[in-house]
């Protein structure tokens, strides 16, 4: 009919073949990948020791990243757990002073060293910024409590003691200003020292026997492992260590400056006025400055070196540098047992490219392009080292809990170290898969059909 138009039909292309114009459809994806498992499959054993390969590097790489991690955690925490606003003396015998004294005969001198109340007040007075100073004293006592006795260390100190070493208390209280005020007779336990004077009674409210004076327990310091958060992942703890605490007044009025013990040679006498002081400060980017003029200001003030300086600041940056370079080493060591499960991926591929030559040259026959063989066999090596980095990270993840329970070590398995574990493992698929891949894509076709 006139003034009618007929337009040709418009053809519809196929949609796989319109996503495979940019690329690899996602039916030919799935295809691939099909090819692939089911090779896979086919080999079974060598598949499975070629993924096993992965398995134990990336559990070896989780686990010991985990160990180093507690590790340094724990070194970390005694240096937190010191005051990143503190600085730490404490009273040292000298070395010459030591070897002089063990060689005495007849009556023994006094032997005079450390600390001294005149350098905590040269220290207090001098330097800007000091807050406080928390002075100890600690002297080996045998304690009783009725028929039980045990030897341990009495910490003669200031009210602010356990907030300055971060150390909590489980029951009771610490002493008061006033009870350092008026010398008073009371004492705190630590938790150990607790259970062994006292291991069916509350000891609060009882007393404790040291030398002729008996003293009150008004407090009772919490056991190692034990929080009032309860214990963290890595077990750390605001435990004091196994002593007694009293007031600083009262060591010195009971016990005096100078401590009489038993040696090899006889009698030894020494006189320590202090053998430990906390400095705290209000800044703590001048912590490491100011350690080191106090030990300017000592060492003006002592003709020997019977004092030492501890900044746990600058520990504690040594400690995470030192970490994080045993870390690296660590990750290293680790490292090396993927890149041997990556040799073996490559292996098991070249191994795979000879056995199928016949295969490849068939399926180039029938219209398969070099990327498609390229991808088939790329993807059977990343199938390979996916799998063993799955499996890997689920064992490296349950050994460190292991090694926490069977050992007692502190170990942590930050979010990182698996991500980072399979990273490397899917990476290391595609890297030691891609030379195999391009040896079968490059066969020529008429002489991989003649392969027999």
């Amino acid at each position: 009919m006139s003034g009618v138009t007929t337009e040709p039909p418009v053809y519809s292309e196929p949609s796989s073949r319109k996503l495979s114009r940019g690329g690899i459809s996602f039916v030919r994806v799935k295809k691939i990948t099909q090819i692939g498992i089911k090779s896979i499959y086919s080999h079974g054993l060598r598949s499975l020791l070629t993924v096993l390969g992965i398995v134990i590097g990336v559990a070896a790489v989780i686990a010991m990243l985990a160990v180093s991690e507690g590790s340094s955690y724990e070194a970390q925490q005694q240096f937190r757990d010191l005051g990143a606003n503190n600085i730490l003396l404490k009273s040292v015998k000298p070395a010459e002073v030591e070897e002089s004294s063990s060689r005495g005969f007849g009556r023994p001198q006094a032997i005079v060293y450390g600390l001294t109340y005149g350098d905590v007040e040269t220290i207090r007075v001098t330097i800007p910024g000091v807050t406080n100073v928390i002075s100890s004293r600690i002297v080996k006592k045998n304690i009783w409590n009725l028929g039980i006795s045990m030897n341990t260390d009495v910490v003669g100190t200031s009210v602010d003691y356990p907030v300055s070493r971060n150390y909590n208390l489980r029951a009771g209280r610490f002493f008061s200003e006033a009870e350092v005020r008026d010398h008073s007779n009371v004492v705190v336990l630590s938790d150990e020292v607790a259970k062994v004077l006292f291991p069916i009674d509350n000891p609060l409210g009882q007393s404790i026997k040291i030398d002729s004076d008996y003293y009150n327990v008004v407090g009772i310091m919490e056991s190692e492992g034990f929080s009032n958060l309860g214990q963290n992942q890595a077990g750390s703890s605001n435990a004091a260590p196994s002593r007694i605490f009293i007031p600083i007044t009262s060591s010195k009025s009971r016990f005096g400056e100078t401590t009489i013990r038993q040696t090899a040679g006889g009698m030894e006498m020494e006189t320590v006025e202090l053998h430990e002081s906390i400095i705290q400060l209000d800044d703590q980017d001048a912590v490491i400055e100011v350690g080191e003029i106090i030990g300017q200001i000592l060492g003006r003030r002592h003709k020997n070196v019977d004092y030492a300086v501890e900044v746990p600041l600058a520990l504690l940056r040594q400690a995470q540098e030192s970490a994080f370079r045993d870390q690296i080493v660590a990750g290293a060591i680790a490292g090396i047992s993927l890149l041997v499960g990556g040799i073996g991926i490559m292996n098991i591929m070249l191994a795979s490219v000879t056995e199928r030559t016949r295969e490849i040259g068939i399926r180039r026959a029938l219209g398969a392009r070099k990327r498609d063989i390229i991808a088939q066999f790329l993807t059977e090596a990343v199938i390979l080292s996916g799998v063993g980095g799955i499996i890997g990270v689920i064992l490296g993840v349950i050994i460190p809990f292991v090694i926490s329970a069977v050992w007692g070590m502190t170990t942590i398995v930050t979010p990182m170290a698996p991500v980072l574990a399979f990273s490397i493992s899917a990476l290391i698929g595609v890297v030691f898969g891609i030379y195999p891949s391009i040896r079968a894509a490059e066969m020529d076709p008429v002489e991989a059909l003649r392969h027999e």
